[in-house]
């Protein structure tokens, strides 16, 4: 079984920057670890994803360049930095792990991210 725990979200102007940690327990060690999102009337989206050694990352097109997923196996905790964040970047974040990247199989409980314009 794996539990995961985000903390991290909040309400930033836009242009500004956030930091999301998932801490994770249980067995993940040949696990992917990611993010998604889900905006209003919107369904869920993968944002980025780091594979069990924290060496491969995966990005949605839309976070490139601007958002940086990365992997402390010590902690067994996941980071999403998000900096020049936009409106459009306003959802609920979950963090997920999975067998197969870009995929989910355990989540978290979410946390929400607001960009106010």
């Amino acid at each position: 079984q794996v539990q995961l725990v985000e903390s991290g979200g909040g309400l930033v102007q836009a242009g500004g920057s956030l930091r999301l940690s998932c801490a994770a327990t249980g067995h993940i060690f040949n696990k992917y670890l990611g993010w998604f999102r889900q905006a209003p009337e919107k369904e869920r989206e993968f944002v980025a994803a780091v594979d069990w050694s924290g060496r491969i990352t995966y990005y949605a097109d839309s976070v490139k360049g601007r958002f940086s997923i990365s992997r402390d196996t010590a902690k067994s905790t996941v980071y999403l930095q998000m900096n020049n964040l936009k409106p459009e970047d306003t959802a609920v974040y979950y963090c997920a792990a999975a067998v197969l990247v870009r995929t989910g199989d355990y989540w978290g409980q979410g946390t929400q991210v607001t960009v106010s314009s």
